[in-house]
């Protein structure tokens, strides 16, 4: 038992350090320009080790994926469990995920090389997760009259699909900044139109 626990530590570790490699290579020079022999040198690893665990260069940079997916869900439960008011924590968790976005691994790994390397079918499983998660937060926040009533699912999809296609915008604008600013207004705009209205 104890040798069986050593030796998956050891394969934990290994895939670690070729994944963190490749986080690295990927976000800075982009998947098609990154070389295996140089990755592998600089994880200490074997091209051998890399094909062992991964498969191939495509399976690593899926790792990758699910690596920064993995962060970015953890730091949006995060900011979830950090605010208690349901509808502030709803508000905050869109405005993490397009502040998030504009970091340069995310925007490099997952906004510009992930679709053409990964496909759609990864992609829409990726998506499906956020929104199954946004409609059962629009589900609570309806019943408890926080917002307007609407169907759930139908308004995650615009809310999930706006909050991409604005992570896309701001990743091409010359003044990321100032874009970031200003989608974040306009996201603001679009939460508080949510709102029922007095009667």
């Amino acid at each position: 038992v104890l040798f069986r626990s050593a030796r998956a530590e050891m394969i934990e570790e290994t895939r670690q350090k070729l994944v963190a490699a490749a986080r690295q290579q990927f976000g800075s020079v982009g998947y098609a320009e990154t070389v295996m022999d140089e990755l592998t040198a600089q994880a200490g690893m074997t091209r051998g080790a890399l094909y062992h665990h991964f498969g191939d260069k495509k399976g690593l940079f899926l790792a990758v994926v699910k690596a920064i997916d993995a962060e970015m869900d953890a730091r949006l439960a995060d900011i979830t469990a950090r605010t208690a008011d349901g509808w502030e924590a709803f508000a905050a968790r869109c405005r993490g995920y397009l502040i998030m976005m504009t970091e340069p691994q995310a925007q490099r790994i997952l906004l510009r090389d992930s679709p053409s390397v990964l496909g759609a079918e990864y992609l829409q499983a990726s998506k499906l997760q956020c929104i199954v998660w946004m409609t059962g937060a629009l589900q609570v926040l309806m019943a408890q009259g926080r917002i307007a009533i609407a169907e759930p699912e139908s308004l995650a999809h615009l809310i999930n699909g706006g909050l991409m296609d604005a992570a896309l915008w701001i990743a091409h604008q010359p003044d990321e900044k100032t874009a970031l600013e200003q989608a974040l207004g306009g996201l603001s705009l679009l939460l508080n139109g949510l709102r029922p209205t007095a009667a």
